[in-house]
């Protein structure tokens, strides 16, 4: 039985894997978002509490 032969399909499955451990995610993370978030001011806005009428 050929199929049960693991030397050609383990090979091909490591190179697979290495082809897209190495070579793909660099060309992803290359890519450049055309929309970057701008930072937010660190600084606090002034919250006053509520009155509630009722207490």
């Amino acid at each position: 039985m050929p199929q049960l032969n693991p030397s050609p399909w383990l090979a091909i499955m490591v190179f697979s894997w290495l082809t897209f451990l190495i070579i793909v995610p660099p060309k992803i993370m290359a890519h450049i978002f055309s929309n970057e978030p701008t930072p937010q001011s660190t600084e606090k806005s002034d919250t006053t509490a509520w009155n509630w009428p009722w207490l």
